[in-house]
């Protein structure tokens, strides 16, 4: 049994949590899982990632890495099939596509493969505006006072 969650009602008094509607939308729907190739997905920092995928038998040169708005894409393909008559296959060599959903600002900042791990290494920058700032209290100046406002009334009293 599915429950479907409509957010319409939520629109009505939110602005600009369109995206957190969407990605709570998508992960109620059912996708059939593919766990080829494993991952691991570390913290390394506070604002430090690291994606470590298991890519045995794949080159530099077929292995594809995008990074989209919120979306980190990791594709690999080999050229050509093989033409080999094999009697058992147990080393994958499909091809693949693992996508990532990425918090807003968050960067590859790096990636390497060696010894059949694939590593990427993503970093949260918030821009300087967005940053904890802390604001100065000036000495000796007051600000202005606010006039309060008088209500006059036209009806006289009795």
């Amino acid at each position: 049994m599915r429950t479907t969650l409509d957010f319409s009602p939520l629109f009505r008094s939110s602005i600009g949590f369109d995206r957190i509607f969407d990605l709570l939308d998508s992960a109620g729907r059912v996708e059939p899982i593919d766990s080829w190739p494993p991952y691991d997905i570390v913290k390394t920092g506070d604002d430090d990632y690291r994606i470590t995928m298991a890519v045995a038998g794949f080159t530099e040169d077929e292995l594809t890495i995008t990074q989209e708005p919120n979306l980190l894409v990791v594709h690999g393909a080999k050229p050509g099939e093989d033409e080999a008559r094999y009697l058992y296959r147990g080393i994958a060599g499909r091809q693949f596509q693992r996508r990532f959903e990425l918090a807003d600002h968050v960067k590859v900042v790096g990636a390497g493969l060696a010894n059949g791990l694939l590593t990427i290494d993503l970093k949260r920058e918030l821009p300087e505006e967005m940053r904890p700032r802390r604001i100065e209290i000036a000495r000796g100046t007051a600000l202005p006072k606010a006039e309060t406002p008088r209500i006059e009334s036209r009806t006289k009293a009795a």
